[in-house]
C-alpha cells in the first residue's frame, strides 16, 4: 500500500537524469570556446611564427634576451647574435616574438 522513498525516485529517473548533464555539457563547451579554442590558436601562431625565421630577424626570447638571428641551423635551434661577435644557440621553442621581420630578398 505505501510507496517506499526508493521507489519513488527510481518512476521520474528517466528524464531528469538527461537533465542533471546539461550544466555539465555546458560548463565543457564554455570553458572550450573561452579557454581551450583560443589556447590552440595561439600555438598554431607560433609555431607558424617559430617555422618563418629567417637569417636577420630580430627576436626576444623567453629569457629576455634580444638577438639577432645569425644562421638557422635546422628544426630544433637557430644561431643568435647577442653582441658583436657573441653569438649563442637558441632552442626555436624559447622564441616569444620577432622584432623585426627581414623582407626576403628580391630576385630579378
Amino acid at each position: 500500500m505505501f510507496v517506499t522513498p526508493a521507489y519513488a525516485q527510481a518512476a521520474g529517473g528517466a528524464g531528469s537524469s538527461l537533465a542533471q548533464f546539461v550544466p555539465l555539457i555546458l560548463i565543457f563547451v564554455i570553458m572550450y570556446f573561452l579557454m581551450i579554442r583560443p589556447q590552440q590558436k595561439k600555438m598554431k601562431e607560433h609555431k607558424a611564427m617559430v617555422e618563418a625565421l629567417r637569417r636577420g630577424d630580430q627576436i626576444v626570447t623567453q629569457g629576455g634576451l634580444i638577438a639577432k638571428v645569425v644562421k638557422v641551423k635546422d628544426d630544433n635551434e637557430v644561431e643568435a647574435e647577442i653582441a658583436d661577435g657573441v653569438k649563442v644557440r637558441v632552442v626555436r621553442q624559447t622564441i616569444t616574438q620577432v622584432l623585426n621581420k627581414t623582407e626576403p630578398a628580391n630576385e630579378g
